[in-house]
């Protein structure tokens, strides 16, 4: 042949259309890349951070002690944000009087509230860039589509006026418009399998604080019903002993292994 072909000539022959599709894939897969290696090694931390949260926290003998040490130390994970939320709900509910509304509905309704916002919250947080994954692995074939159209398109032209349209002629430039089309799956495969992954990590991820928030709840509420009312220290009257907190630690555990093995 006259010339040589491949990505090089491909790059060469290229005119601005053809640029501006390359540009976008290439800001797409950049983009989608710098999403996954940096949320999986968030999600890698916070789980990490998580396991060791929640064996020191079942590993407390009493509310107190817990809400002591989530004063002491800021939370670094979902898990005790979760729980430094609930406990100082329960706590701080006998600074609201009856009509404010923060108190409406009582003790169990507030801390009901507060986890759940603290949920949705955290859900929102681990849904960040998502968004940007998704449209990379739907769009970015149909972007690389396009680029071998327009390619194709323009190699016919500059072939018809040539006036030569034999095989070896058509297939060079043909086949270097085809690189579009493989450069929108190379874009598109490892988003769309990242995405997949990460929305099955954060379905078990808010399990598991579904079932600490039902445990962290059951908890406060049967602390606050055996607490004595109408008292400046609910922990001081005699014969109130404050649950321990290694009982409830179970059915979390047993929802984790639950949700990590689908």
């Amino acid at each position: 042949m006259e010339h040589g072909l491949g990505f090089s000539h491909f790059l060469a022959q290229i005119d601005e259309v053809g640029m501006a599709v390359l540009g976008l894939l290439i800001s797409l897969s950049v983009a989608s890349w710098y999403l996954i290696i940096t949320k999986s090694a968030t999600n890698f931390i916070a789980k990490r951070r998580a396991e060791v949260f929640l064996e020191r926290f079942w590993g407390f003998d009493s509310l107190q002690a817990a809400r002591a040490e989530l004063k002491n130390n800021e939370p670094d994970n979902a898990f005790a944000e979760l729980a430094k939320l609930g406990i100082n709900a329960a706590y701080d509910s006998n600074n609201y009087h009856s009509h404010k509304l923060a108190a409406a509905g009582g003790v169990s309704e507030l801390v009901t509230r507060t986890l759940r916002n603290g949920i949705d919250q955290e859900a929102t947080k681990i849904e960040n860039g998502l968004t940007l994954i998704a449209s990379a692995g739907s769009a970015a074939p149909y972007i690389g589509l396009f680029g071998t159209v327009w390619g194709i398109y323009h190699a016919l032209i500059q072939i018809g006026l040539s006036g030569q349209g034999t095989l070896d002629k058509v297939a060079g430039p043909v086949g270097e418009a085809l690189i579009m089309t493989a450069l929108g799956l190379a874009v598109a495969i490892p988003a769309v399998l990242a995405y997949n992954a990460f929305v099955r990590r954060n379905r078990i991820w808010l399990a598991r604080l579904e079932a600490f928030a039902h445990d962290l709840f059951t908890l406060v509420t049967v602390s606050e019903s055996h607490a004595p009312v109408s008292t400046n220290n609910p922990t001081a009257a005699s014969g109130y002993v404050a649950p321990t907190l290694s009982s409830y630690g179970s059915s979390n555990a047993h929802v984790a292994s639950t949700t990590e093995g689908q």
